[in-house]
């Protein structure tokens, strides 16, 4: 046979027979910190399967990154599937959205689960585990695998296949289970060792995943008011009869996306209102805090809470923590050597602090601007003093941190914190992901405010999600209130802007793939012109 020649990560160089398989490769490597999932092939992510045919430039991957993570999650669903099914054959597993630190799944069977069920299933996937059971991986025709998930019953899988514009359609099968989700897999089971099952009730058990930081199982911290959110929004949806992607495809097909859309911004209009009669009614409270993570939409639902909260008499001032910036020069460093503009004493507490304590003795004080050019911060003579009808909303990072303001009596206070939690399933077994929708989200907006290539927020994407681990999450369960702000629509909105731009991205960038990544994730969905979307919307907040 001939040779090719395999360049690593290091510059090392060494051949081997044509044909050879990245697996086999995979296992020169001594010692890893976790085990290898996929494998990157000049530039492209391929699972481990893959034969070497030509010379390349190979890096190997695990659950640290972004591929890997992914793969990981997708492996250990797969898994908790097939576990589940052997033990309860007439069962039906839904996967149904992210929860902080791993997965929210659904067993629908008659009866109820308890924590003896839950350490069979527990026992059952240690068992698949250790058997180091292979992802068989099988390229078959569309119309094969429509006709396949007809058979099952799995019709919005069906309707999904029938979508799609590829004739070749990927599956996997582990013992005598198929499926897909929209990842590659690792090469077997054997793998996946790092997890934990937690029983929260109703037949509902989370699946607790590694942490793309560190590759430990991070320790679950149970957030019952972002699970009641997500039920609510997911509620609505089966009223609206469009609880998976295919249903919101009929409805931009059929033209009647636009009845949707109005529907949908109405509910979150309303859940906005609600927190705004909440507020009034406590009489007490002075300052709103308002936290969320990166492209949650803080200022639209700031500007909004603020709108309604006028309506009723009350004269809100609006504050954002990143005008009370230290100047660049003083920002704190991380472990690399890098300015941490993610951690709370990158900001002058001290001024922060003072300048509303004093806010709320009446008193007038100078608030500051930050020249996020210059890196500075700036008075130019904008002079505020509240009176007796002001309420002060505050939006930033660590709102719902108490450090931040430390001074302010606890029942002065209303906490608030927001993110994306989008209910439509793409189908039983896949969902929206929220961290990518708002990756979609930010990669529109800065690009469209910021001049920002793809290349640049992908890579700031790492540092912010650490940022989002460290010092918002955390703090989730301080908050008197979770106000979803996805809008069940909107990737179909997101898609026409976003695809453009994440093509630009060239093979040579070690963004490429995840670009490709994101491109896939937004196949199936049908476009939905912006034209629907309201001025005040807060879609309009990163679209424009």
């Amino acid at each position: 046979m001939s040779k090719i020649t395999i360049t690593f990560r290091n510059n090392r160089k060494k051949e081997y027979e044509k044909g050879t398989t990245y697996y086999e490769i995979s296992k020169e490597i001594k010692n890893p910190k976790n085990p290898i999932l996929g494998v990157k092939i000049n530039n492209e992510i391929s699972s481990l399967d893959t034969k070497a045919l030509q010379d390349a430039k190979v890096s190997f991957f695990d659950v640290q990154d972004l591929a890997g993570y992914k793969m990981y999650q997708s492996a250990l669903k797969f898994i908790f599937e097939v576990a589940v099914k052997e033990l309860y054959p007439t069962s039906e597993i839904h996967f149904l959205h992210s929860v902080p630190k791993g997965i929210l799944s659904e067993i629908i069977i008659p009866e109820n689960l308890t924590n003896n069920e839950l350490n069979k299933i527990k026992e059952k996937m240690a068992e698949i585990i250790s058997s180091k059971e292979l992802f068989q991986k099988y390229n078959i025709l569309k119309k094969d695998a429509y006709n396949y998930f007809l058979s099952t019953k799995e019709l919005e899988k069906a309707k999904n296949i029938q979508n799609i514009s590829n004739e070749i359609v990927t599956l996997y099968k582990m013992r005598n289970k198929i499926n897909y989700y929209y990842n590659f897999m690792p090469h077997d089971t054997g793998s996946i060792t790092k997890y934990d099952l937690i029983y929260i009730g109703k037949n509902r058990i989370i699946l607790v995943c590694p942490s793309l930081l560190d590759g430990e199982v991070p320790d679950y911290v149970h957030y019952d008011n972002i699970i009641e959110n997500f039920f609510a929004s997911k509620k609505w949806l089966r009223l609206m009869n469009t609880p998976y992607l295919s249903d919101m495809n009929d409805l931009v097909s059929h033209s009647k996306i636009k009845n949707f859309m109005e529907a949908n911004e109405l509910i979150f209009n309303e859940s906005i209102l609600k927190v705004a009669e909440e507020i009034m009614s406590r009489r007490e409270v002075k300052i709103v805090l308002i936290a969320g993570p990166s492209s949650s939409g803080k200022t639209t639902t700031t500007k909004r809470l603020s709108t309604y909260l006028k309506a009723k008499g009350f004269d809100p001032v609006c504050i954002s923590t990143d005008d009370f910036f230290v100047d660049r020069k003083d920002t704190p460093k991380n472990d690399k050597g890098d300015f941490d503009f993610e951690c709370l004493h990158a900001i002058d507490l001290e001024l922060f602090n003072k300048t509303l304590v004093s806010l709320l003795k009446g008193e007038e004080m100078e608030m500051p601007e930050y020249n996020f050019v210059n890196g500075k911060k700036e008075f130019n003579n904008n002079k505020l003093k509240l009176n007796k009808n002001s309420i002060v909303l505050i939006e930033g990072l660590h709102c719902l941190n108490d450090d931040l303001v430390p001074y302010i009596k606890e029942e002065n206070k209303y906490k608030i914190y927001l993110s994306p939690f989008i209910p439509l399933n793409i189908d039983r077994h896949n969902y929206i992901s929220t961290v990518d929708m708002r990756l979609l989200r930010r990669i529109i907006r800065d690009n469209r405010t910021r001049g920002k290539k793809v290349d640049q927020t992908i890579e700031e994407w790492q540092i912010v999600r650490a940022g989002e681990e460290k010092y918002i999450f955390p703090y989730i369960h301080q908050a008197d209130i979770i106000i979803n702000t996805a809008l069940s629509y909107e990737i179909g909105v997101l898609k026409i802007y976003a695809e453009p731009l994440l093509y630009s991205v060239q093979m040579d960038s070690p963004y490429y793939e995840e670009a490709r990544r994101l491109l896939n994730s937004l196949k199936g969905f049908y476009p939905i012109s912006s034209e629907y979307v309201k001025d005040d919307s807060i879609l309009r907040e990163f679209i424009g």
